[in-house]
């Protein structure tokens, strides 16, 4: 195969850790599911595996795909994105600091304010779309800047080259979660970031049946101790978890180009409706972040969108009731169309406005979804 840097996007998310098998020919490549490796009778392990917890030949395809696609030099697949989060915060030691966006993820929120300051981790949350604030908030103990852009469920950006330069200047390491956007929209890496993340749950597996997360990296001095980490908390991913999600990501590009499409349609349509109070999606001119987006993910803004109901969370949870193409389920990322009431899953220290709804676009005709919420917010 010719050398990854010459190759297209689409062309790696189907060749990228994806070989013809030497024993049989199958074009599609085999599920590895055993659990241990025979040994040679000098007791080495011929073939190069040991043990699933340690690699697995389905597992490493994954991982050579995702590496590839995001732009880096190794990816280390865990069985969460959860998993995958709590890998990049092991890399922080004791007394050391992290920076985080005071509007993020639930899971990871709690990860870093409940379970990492038991290991004598200490984490600021911050408005991360500010860089005044970014700038003000670095400190000799900060070692690790977390971003997650756009923001879930606000959509708000944060300036991956600015964010990363302060740090850089301070001698901290900087993670972006990827996830809503994926590397279909954002790359990260060229915007000055060291590590990216993925909950590999969402776009990468695409069809709302495969779970696992996956920490890319460009330095082999972080693989090596997200590898140690990998083997010895022993949170990797299911061989036919890992199968489904490389064949997912054959479709990645074509999914997410249209899914951001319908998304920027569905903005479009609710930004003028009289029951919208207001649609975040950083497609729409009128987002505080639509400049940095331009600039940031020029190729479109995500298949994730959210508004506010004019009115109350009553008037939000009756409005989905009546959603009939659109399902009432958390995730996002699949080929179904979802939707959620966020403030509701994030229990009672949200910061999400009670009104709000969050859509996940998939991939059914966009006049079909519109039809849809327009009976939906009928009054």
């Amino acid at each position: 195969m010719p050398s990854k840097t010459s190759l297209q996007f689409e062309t790696l998310s189907v060749h990228a850790g994806h070989a013809i098998d030497s024993g049989s020919g199958d074009v599609s490549p085999a599920v590895h599911l055993a659990t241990t490796y025979e040994r040679a009778k000098d007791g080495s392990f011929a073939f190069g595996y040991s043990y699933i917890r340690e690699d697995n030949p389905t597992r490493k395809a994954l991982e050579s795909c995702i590496a590839a696609l995001e732009g880096g030099s190794a990816a280390v697949a865990f069985a969460s994105g959860a998993a995958a989060s709590f890998a990049v915060f092991s890399l922080v030691q004791p007394g050391a600091h992290v920076l985080a966006p005071r509007e993020s993820y639930h899971g990871t929120a709690k990860q870093l304010s409940e379970v990492l300051a038991g290991y004598g981790v200490g984490c600021t949350f911050i408005d991360m779309t500010d860089i005044a604030a970014v700038r003000a908030a670095m400190n000799p103990t900060v070692k690790l800047v977390w971003i997650e852009t756009p923001s879930n469920p606000m959509l708000n950006l944060s300036d991956i080259g600015a964010i990363s330069a302060l740090a850089h200047d301070h001698g901290a390491l900087v993670c972006c979660d990827n996830t809503f956007a994926t590397p279909v929209l954002q790359r990260p890496f060229e915007l000055g970031a060291d590590i990216v993340m993925h909950s590999s749950t969402k776009y990468f597996g695409g069809h709302s049946d495969a779970m696992g997360g996956a920490v890319v990296v460009n330095d082999a001095s972080l693989e090596k101790r997200l590898r140690m980490y990998q083997s010895t908390a022993g949170g990797v991913p299911a061989p036919f978890d890992c199968w489904l999600i490389r064949r997912s990501l054959a479709t990645l590009k074509l999914r997410v180009q249209a899914q951001s499409q319908s998304a920027l349609q569905i903005a479009n349509y609710l930004a003028t409706h009289p029951r919208v109070e207001r649609v975040y999606y950083p497609g729409l001119a009128s987002h505080p972040g639509h400049s940095l987006a331009r600039q940031q993910m020029p190729h479109g803004c995500g298949g994730v969108l959210s508004f506010g109901v004019r009115g109350d969370k009553k008037l939000a949870f009756a409005v989905a009731a009546k959603l009939e193409l659109f399902t009432r389920a958390t995730s996002l990322g699949g080929v179904e169309s979802l939707i959620e009431h966020r403030a509701s899953i994030e229990g009672p220290h949200s910061v999400t406005p009670q009104n709000l709804l969050r859509l996940s676009i998939g991939l059914e005709h966009v006049d079909d979804l519109i039809r849809d919420l327009e009976q939906a917010l009928q009054a």
